[in-house]
């Protein structure tokens, strides 16, 4: 393809829950410049059909390309459950998603074989999880839970206290009675109430239990394989890189999330049009 190793890495999602994923990918690969894009005047996308994820993914796969990246990073369950193979027909860039690298980890996590997988309902719709799970384990179940509070809880900021806590608590509870012995974040955005999540499922299901964070798994799915095809880029250190933002909606309020989310002043916030 021709690919650079000094042009971008593209991120997107359908809102902030994807910076779990860019926060990650900072960390594993310090020196690459990072464009990301949340679509957060169309948010949420996990209770939307198929049909109509798949057409907003490829307007925001398309404007990043537009943007030469060298490759496309799906921070969203949602979107990675429904759209990459359509993505990958459409562009002419590597695409990456989110579900394959969880279901790996999740599979060398369990101990009992029972996978429980928080995620929204088009993910756990999509059955992505299941097949991800059975292509790496003929023992492992996996026990999905529809959590679809928990995405405008972390949009709005609501990510401890007790609100928030009974909320994660309710679907927890349907995992215990299952015997889960791994717990996956099956959304980008449920890092933000990881904290709230561990408790709870230490407290309800076992201090034995898991919980595996997709984004970690993701960030070095991505660093590997823009090492293997020497793609990543070359830096002496952390201020090498850098991340640009777009959105489609609100960007002031999007800039201060972020800001506080990734730890460092990220200058401005465009907004785009799809």
């Amino acid at each position: 393809m021709g690919l650079d190793p000094n042009a971008p890495l593209g991120v997107f999602d359908s809102g902030l829950g994807g910076l779990t994923v860019v926060r990650e990918l900072r960390k594993a690969l310090p020196a690459e410049r990072i464009i990301y894009l949340g679509d957060t005047a169309r948010v949420p996308y996990g209770t939307k059909g198929s049909a109509t994820v798949i057409r907003y993914a490829l307007g925001c796969a398309r404007h990043l390309a537009k943007r030469r990246v060298k490759a496309l990073v799906v921070a969203c369950n949602t979107v990675s459950a429904v759209a990459p193979e359509r993505l990958r027909v459409e562009l002419d860039i590597p695409v990456l998603g989110v579900i394959d690298p969880g279901a790996r980890a999740a599979v060398a996590a369990t101990r009992g074989g029972r996978i429980g997988v928080l995620a929204t309902a088009s993910t756990i719709a999509s059955r992505a999880y299941p097949r991800a799970v059975a292509r790496l384990s003929t023992r492992a179940e996996v026990i999905a839970q529809p959590a679809p509070l928990l995405v405008p809880l972390a949009e709005e900021g609501w990510t401890e206290g007790e609100v928030p806590r009974l909320v994660v608590r309710r679907y927890i509870e349907a995992l215990g009675r299952a015997g889960v012995d791994v717990v996956v974040l099956g959304c980008t955005h449920y890092p933000l109430l990881r904290e709230v999540i561990e408790d709870e499922v230490h407290a309800r299901i076992g201090p034995h239990v898991r919980v595996v964070d997709s984004a970690i798994s993701t960030a070095a799915d991505v660093s590997a394989f823009l090492h293997d095809r020497r793609l990543a880029r070359r830096g002496e250190g952390s201020s090498d890189g850098g991340v640009e933002l777009l959105v489609t909606d609100m960007p002031e309020t999007f800039r201060e999330t972020a800001a506080r989310f990734l730890g460092a002043d990220i200058g401005d916030v465009e907004q785009v049009d799809l």
